[in-house]
Formats: structure tokens, sequence, C-alpha cells
């Protein structure tokens, strides 16, 4: 990517034959699909998941951009890499999920909100920091 621009961002996010890889299952959620294969959900585990989606031979063909939950943009491959500087030097564009997921709703049936604007501030401040490594 030439430039660091929101436009530049947007365009090589919708190049064409190409889509964003949605890896931001919570700990949870990652925690669930493993006990279904019998695999422990540690932190090793998954970071060696994440680690094996995002250096697929190829796989910068095909995908433009990566959404992380908060625990994969802090992970580091099994060399300590950032997984986020992985992604980057494949071409591919790191991104984050800023909410902390869906909640049930008091008093409904079944219905659910996203939660995450407390402490939201605080959170992209962060992720601004680590982001401020990929405009360099």
């Amino acid at each position: 990517m030439k430039s660091n621009s929101l436009e530049a961002i947007a365009d090589a996010l919708v190049a064409d034959g190409k889509g964003i890889l949605a890896a931001d299952e919570t700990i949870g959620t990652l925690t669930k699909r493993f006990e279904k294969l019998k695999i422990r959900s540690t932190p090793e585990s998954r970071r060696n998941y994440r680690e094996l989606l995002f250096t697929t031979p190829d796989s910068a063909d095909f995908i433009s951009g990566v959404i992380m939950c908060d625990e994969t943009i802090h992970q580091q491959d099994s060399n300590h890499t950032p997984l986020s500087d992985i992604l980057l030097k494949r071409g591919i564009i790191p991104g984050i999920k800023a909410d902390s997921g869906a909640k049930p709703l008091a008093s409904s049936d079944g219905e659910t909100v996203t939660e995450g604007l407390d402490g939201l501030r605080e959170r992209l401040k962060e992720y601004r920091a680590i982001g401020a490594r990929f405009a360099k």
C-alpha cells in the first residue's frame, strides 16, 4: 500500500478478488470451537491457530485485511513477531474489533445488545499506538 490515507486503505480492502478475514472470535467462541475438536484452548493454542491462518502460503492473494480481537492484536508468533506485523509484511491490512461483544438485553426475550462503549476511548488510544507502527 503506497499511502496510509483512509482512501488508500479503503481501496486496498476492496481490491478485486480479495476479501476480509474475520478472525475476531472471542476467547470464549474460539474455546467452544476448539472443544468440539478436542483441542485445549490456551493462549498458545489460540496463537498457533491464528499464526497458521495468517501465514498460510499465498493467502495474501485472496485476503486484503483481517479483523482481530483484542487478544490477537497483542499476540506474537513463535518467533516473537507481532501477528499484526506478519500481516503487514504480507500486504494484509490488520484491523481491530472495537466492541466487547453481544450480551443479553435486560428485560427481553433472547435479544442482545453490543457492548463496548465503556472504555472504548482508552482502547482506541492503545490500538492507535499499535497502529502507529504501521505508518512507518
